[in-house]
């Protein structure tokens, strides 16, 4: 009974491993669809110090833009990870018309060049914007995403930096149609990346 307890987790194991090897393994398209937002064109600052719109600077069929700061603890880190290995899963064609945006949401310590350190050690083409908070607020509300005011305080830290944890979708018509939620895994956007780069995501229902 015992060995064929053991037999069976260990083949239900090696399958969820096998499950989770490549892009293929989740075939549902997991994004939430809704009625276009519009993406704001005002622009914010890069990591080498140039202008960069959402709009004019998104040149690729598709760009994934997050809104978070390098000192979140825990949420930022594991989106920005499924993120990073999300497009290992794709093949180089593929890759190549993906832009990966991360949006500060704590400007005043997440400066150009801090930006850049924490991105790179996910994948250093991804892009890294800073602004100004207000701006930065601002160019969030369009695309659902609450950011709160991460002030320092009198005693020298600073506020909660509380933000909406989403992934949203930029379509080369500066609209966003799909988003995921925090808990999104690699192989599930790796699925629906190459969905809507292949024209096969399901539309707004």
């Amino acid at each position: 009974m015992r060995k064929a307890l053991v037999a069976l987790l260990s083949a239900g194991l090696t399958a969820g491993l096998l499950a989770g090897c490549g892009s293929g393994g989740d075939t549902k398209f997991t994004g939430i669809t809704h009625a276009p937002y519009r993406v704001s064109a005002t622009p914010l600052t890069d990591t080498d110090g140039s202008p960069y719109s959402l709009t004019k600077d998104t040149t690729k069929p598709l760009t994934l833009v997050f809104f978070g700061y390098t000192h979140c603890p825990d949420i930022c880190p594991m989106v920005m990870s499924n993120v990073a290995s999300a497009m290992t899963r794709l093949d180089d064609a593929d890759r190549k018309k993906v832009d990966v945006v991360f949006v500060t949401t704590d400007p005043a310590r997440d400066t150009q060049a801090v930006l850049r350190g924490y991105l790179d050690h996910y994948d250093p083409a991804f892009i890294g914007l800073t602004g100004d908070l207000k701006t930065i607020v601002d160019i969030a509300k369009p695309l659902a995403v609450y950011v709160a005011d991460g002030s320092k305080l009198p005693s020298g830290g600073y506020d909660l930096n509380t933000h909406s944890t989403q992934v949203s979708a930029i379509g080369s018509d500066d609209t966003s149609t799909v988003l995921w939620d925090m808990d999104t895994s690699s192989a599930q956007f790796a699925a629906d990346i190459q969905a809507i780069l292949h024209g096969k995501a399901p539309k707004e229902s």
